[in-house]
């Protein structure tokens, strides 16, 4: 007898679906015991790592992974990381196990009221009417996930999976094409904006991260001559960031915001949110005498967006079309844009700073490098000294939840052996999936782990100080994130001062790319002095590495 599950793997099998991540419980025993030898299965100690480096496979692959969960308990501690996946554009198909169906009305132990538990992150959530329709909702799923950039949900009771399976056809296409053609008049429309600009200036984003948006984006800008800004809180680099066009990153404060945008009467945004910002601030975004329009490929952004024309359209088309259209001012002088400077190295005795470790790793960081962020006080001297030289070479969490950086870097690895993946994150942020070392050393994730570890939570630390209050939570300087690693079965070390981190990393980096087991370096550094209350950076400059950015830059 064929069963639903025998159906349900060949539509996994239809989409590619064949690496499963899962923290699998008694609900999805059924489906898992037996797994067939080309089904590949990987176990996650916590649901958030299970979705975390599924994102990462996801994001690497540009295709959706597979993710099981375990009824209430499995995706009630997986939202935070489907938020994330959404938000990150992560294509992920999520199986979601529920109790049996044939007493689920009189809510037996583990039946779980799974619809509405993730809120509105996931692209689409279904139950299955009847048994035989699991495979038709995982086909629909797959095509939901690639459509919408996100995490579509199906969930499946237990004693689905051992029914016969019907022999119609399943009610879902086995392939979806969308048009991915150009509107020539939106191309003309945006370019009369650009010809028309004395002072044109491009913001980037997530959306534009893939090797043809950068060409033509690197195109667009050449001709127009002007600078490119990657967009504040950017989870991903939108632009070649060691091009000479390339300004920075932008402030996430208004203020701030409009001072570094003065120059330019024209800004497009490109596979970006406009403007995005963090804690609020009265006022407009730019200045009244700048222009705004946004060309996306999501439309929700767009019609959020607080511009004046906006166009939703596939993004590397559009841009190679607009680079050819725009009025081409190439002989013009190249734009002067200032660099910021490393960091001195540290004096004899003295304790390390983020800052000098970064500037350390970014001389030492071989360009195809996936680097994964999740060290919030220390990002902004990352965003200044370590530029992100091709596709998918920076990422971290779009929405802003810590737990991401570890297991995505093991997804990741684990979809692209031949990158290098590097993941810096403070030792705050580990604690919040530790446990993914463990897949990392169990299924040999040669991933770099670099933990900037000053004990505390700085970020928090820093926010306080910045509202002229005491913090009432307390250090942990008696956490060892190395004693933690090597538990879990991960290789660690720690390291305490400048020649000791120079000889680790000319050791690691030269062969980064080769790797087949994980390391964790726990480098101490000390917390960055705090801001005085009330201190500004000045307008529009670049982060300054030897004084402590705006907290608005940090949460």
């Amino acid at each position: 007898m064929r069963t639903v599950r025998d159906a349900a793997f060949d539509v996994l099998r239809l989409h590619g679906l064949t690496t499963l991540f899962a923290n699998p419980g008694s609900t999805e025993v059924a489906l898992l015991s037996d797994l067939p030898d080309d089904l590949d299965f990987v176990l996650a100690l916590h649901e958030g790592s299970v979705v975390g480096a599924a994102t990462g496979w996801a994001l690497a692959r540009r295709e959706p992974a597979l993710v099981l969960l375990h009824t209430t308990a499995g995706l009630g501690n997986a939202v935070g990381a489907l938020a994330t996946a959404r938000e990150n554009r992560a294509p992920l198909v999520v199986l979601v196990g529920q109790q049996d169906r044939r007493h689920l009305a009189q809510e037996p132990f583990l039946a779980g009221r799974l619809a509405g538990l993730a809120g509105d992150y996931p692209v689409r959530v279904e139950t299955p009417v009847r048994a035989q329709d699991v495979p038709g909702a995982i086909g629909r799923a797959a095509h939901a996930a690639r459509v919408g950039r996100g995490p579509a949900l199906v969930v499946v009771p237990m004693d689905d999976w051992a029914q016969p399976a019907d022999g119609l056809p399943v009610p879902a296409p086995s392939t979806l094409r969308q048009a991915t053609g150009v509107d020539t008049g939106a191309v003309r429309e945006v370019a009369a904006l650009l010809d028309a600009a004395a002072s044109p200036a491009l913001v980037v984003g997530a959306g534009a991260d893939d090797a043809a948006t950068w060409r033509a984006l690197t195109a667009l800008a050449e001709r127009l001559r002007c600078p490119v800004w990657q967009e504040p809180f950017g989870a991903r680099a939108g632009f070649p960031q060691d091009h000479p066009l390339f300004a920075g990153h932008l402030p996430a404060e208004r203020g701030r915001l409009r001072a570094a945008l003065a120059p330019h009467d024209l800004v497009l945004a490109v596979g970006a949110p406009v403007l995005r910002q963090n804690l609020y601030e009265d006022g407009p975004l730019a200045g009244d005498g700048t222009r705004l329009a946004v060309v996306t490929d999501d439309p929700a952004e767009a019609q959020r967006a607080p511009v004046e024309l906006a166009v939703v359209a596939p993004l590397p088309a559009f841009c190679g079309e607009l680079a050819a259209g725009v009025r081409d001012r190439s002989g013009a002088p190249m734009p002067v844009l200032g660099r910021p400077a490393a960091p001195r190295p540290p004096r004899e005795g003295e304790e390390l700073r983020a800052a000098q470790v970064l500037a350390a790793l970014a001389e030492r960081l071989p360009a195809h490098t996936v680097l994964v962020e999740e060290t919030p006080s220390s990002r902004p001297d990352l965003h200044a000294l370590v530029p992100a030289r091709q596709p998918l070479g920076f990422l971290s969490a779009a929405q802003g939840g810590l737990g991401f950086a570890l297991p995505a870097a093991i997804g990741i690895r684990m979809a692209a052996p031949e990158r290098p993946v590097v993941a810096v994150v403070g030792d705050g942020s580990s604690l919040y999936q530790i446990q993914s070392l463990w897949t990392a050393a169990h299924y040999g994730v040669g991933a770099l782990f670099v933990v900037l570890a000053n004990g505390r939570y700085a970020v928090m630390d820093q926010l306080a100080d910045r509202h002229g209050g005491k913090p009432p939570w307390p250090a942990f300087e008696e956490v060892s994130v190395c004693g933690l690693a090597r538990s879990l079965g991960c290789p660690a070390r720690r390291v305490t001062g400048w020649s000791a981190l120079l000889a680790e990393l000319d050791t690691l980096l030269p062969d980064l790319a080769h790797r087949t087991a994980p390391l964790l370096l726990e480098v101490a550094v000390r917390p960055d002095r705090p801001l005085a209350p009330g201190a500004r950076a000045a307008p529009g400059s670049r982060p300054a590495l030897d004084s402590r950015p705006a907290p608005e830059e940090l949460a």
